[in-house]
């Protein structure tokens, strides 16, 4: 029996549709009741996790507060969720046997490590990078990640971590983004650097989950494997649509019939190649694959992620974007 929390999310609903599509057992667990939910109940409440953990063999925790909820959640609610949710499930899995646990971090508990100073290149982010969390989701995040390496140490839970880059098909938080992309034309362009499509993420999970028992704890950073090497990041920050026309010329031609234009400048590179190398993690989705899309008329985002769609993170509707923007 895998058990996976926040059911009701997008990677939580994900996985449970592709553990079903697969006949495997699976529970899924949310505070919120869903058609990918079986277990209705708070990751915090101790009796409620060992209840659901029964006959669990593995646990892919993806229930989080996240960046959306910094504006209209308190910090005691985060650490209650993000960590003390998470030393609830570590506990449990513990003492029920798991064999294996699987944990969803993000690429955003870089922090300020993602912001390189004017003039400089563009951050080049892999697993070696220390984080320096801005806001109360990373540093819970970080501090949930710290948990399940003692977990994993002291008490022999075989943990992997995985530091997801941008998989959700919302608007971006930025106005000014808003304004001069659309939501699919800047996915598209965030699969050179900063995006996964859910399908890879949870390709990535169920490799993850295999191979925990045989790896003990790991971090690994989950994003479209970038075109560009280390030796970019310079010119990447200065000129990016330089780089790109480089490793891809056919780019303008393409991105011009659909009326898109390529990014001026990119801050950032995730470098998903230790989950790559490590884990054997294939992701099908990256830009090259935007490209052939966009030469054959086809929809580049897999079906899974269309069938999620969108679900927002609030209950309320916001009228100045997805959700209000912490200063």
């Amino acid at each position: 029996m895998i058990l996976v929390t926040g059911s009701a999310g997008h990677l939580g609903e994900a996985l449970v549709r592709q553990l079903r599509a697969e006949d495997r057992d699976v529970r899924g667990i949310d505070i919120k009741p869903s058609a990918h939910t079986d277990f209705v109940g708070s990751i915090a409440d101790e009796a409620f996790v060992s209840d659901a953990m029964a006959g669990v063999t593995g646990v892919i925790h993806s229930a989080t507060l996240h960046k959306p909820h910094v504006s209209t959640h308190s910090k005691r609610q985060f650490v209650d969720t993000n960590v003390a949710g998470t030393v609830a499930l570590l506990e449990a899995a513990v003492a029920h046997g798991v064999k294996a646990f699987v944990f969803t971090s993000t690429t955003s508990a870089f922090g300020a490590a993602l912001s390189p100073a004017p003039g400089q290149p563009a951050a080049w982010i892999d697993e070696d990078v220390a984080p320096i969390p801005k806001n109360i989701y990373g540093a819970t995040k970080i501090a949930a990640e710290g948990m399940c390496e003692l977990v994993a140490r002291k008490d022999g839970l075989p943990v992997l971590v995985l530091r997801t880059s941008r998989f959700f098909p919302e608007d971006d938080d930025n106005a000014g983004v808003r304004a001069e992309y659309s939501t699919q034309y800047m996915q598209a362009n965030e699969l050179l650097y900063r995006r996964a499509d859910i399908e890879d993420i949870v390709g990535a999970h169920l490799l993850a989950l295999e191979q925990a028992p045989s790896r003990q704890f790991g971090r690994y950073v989950i994003s479209a494997p970038p075109p560009f090497t280390r030796e970019d990041a310079a010119m990447l920050r200065a000129d990016a649509p330089s780089v790109v026309r480089r490793l891809f010329p056919g780019v303008d031609r393409l991105y011009a019939e659909q009326g898109w234009k390529l990014l001026p400048s990119l801050d950032r590179v995730y470098d998903s190649r230790r989950a790559v190398d490590e884990l054997g993690w294939r992701p099908k989705r990256d830009f090259a694959f935007v490209l052939d899309c966009l030469r054959r008329g086809e929809e580049f985002r897999s079906p899974m992620a269309l069938a999620i769609g969108a679900k927002g993170y609030h209950d309320e509707v916001f009228e100045h974007g997805p959700y209000p923007v912490a200063p």
